[in-house]
């Protein structure tokens, strides 16, 4: 065994989340399931690692003075079309008048609406009645997507990839990724999981990033993004560090 490190999840029953605690378990020691996440848990002074939903791990991180290893979503604005298939780009929201519609849009700060296909105007205006309009929004052309795979990435080297949509030529995908960790010039975090996308006429595009503390498994091998959801937690208190 390793250094012991306390996963803290859900107390929710999840089939892939529940065979990765049990790995983590004989690997690092200790798996602490959490039901009320806004109540601060017994650590034991031990390290600490989150994985679960966004709310369940940015509340546990505030109060046990942890932090979050997560891409800024904004990155995929920052690629090149040949990565993306599509134009994508950051605007703002009082911006709404000048887009072309249908349209993916979400927001750059989560959960603020819900991102999704807006096929007019009115549909992106009802949904965000309450937010102001200089607020940061992601606009994404619409791509057809047949098949889609989820990818950890450690260190710039990709700890599993699996197709969660469709099927096709993971060795294909994997060449893709590989080709992006290695010549993309932009900002990314040690750790964070890519998700591909892959349509006929278009072939291989990113179509996001997440974060691999909130990332589901997808059908990758738990044992092997065991070292991700590791590094995405980054102890920043002293007193758990000892």
């Amino acid at each position: 065994m390793q250094e012991e490190i306390l996963l803290i999840i859900p107390d929710k029953e999840d089939e892939e989340r529940d065979v990765l605690a049990e790995i983590w378990r004989e690997k690092y020691g200790a798996v602490l399931r959490v039901g009320k996440f806004w109540i601060k848990p017994d650590t034991q002074n031990k390290k600490v690692a989150l994985y679960g939903y966004d709310s369940f791990c940015l509340v546990l991180a505030q109060i046990l003075n942890l932090e979050m290893i997560s891409p800024k979503d904004e990155t995929i604005c920052a690629l090149e079309k040949k990565w993306t298939k599509r134009r994508i780009e950051l605007k703002e929201l009082g911006d709404i008048r000048q887009f072309t519609y249908p349209k993916f849009i979400k927001p750059a700060m989560p959960k603020l609406f819900k991102g999704k296909v807006y096929d007019s105007e009115a549909a992106i205006t009802e949904a965000t009645t309450d937010i102001k309009p200089h607020e940061k929004i992601i606009l994404s052309d619409i791509i057809e997507v047949t098949a889609e795979v989820r990818t950890f990435v450690l260190d710039k080297k990709i700890q599993d990839m699996a197709f969660y949509e469709g099927n096709g030529d993971l060795d294909a995908a994997r060449q893709f990724a590989e080709a992006f960790l290695y010549e993309a010039n932009i900002e990314l975090p040690r750790t964070f999981v890519l998700d591909l996308g892959h349509n006929p006429t278009a072939g291989w595009f990113i179509i996001e990033f997440n974060a691999s503390w909130g990332a589901g498994l997808n059908f990758c091998d738990p044992e092997k993004v065991l070292d991700c959801i590791k590094v995405a937690t980054q102890n920043t208190n002293q007193e758990q560090q000892h």
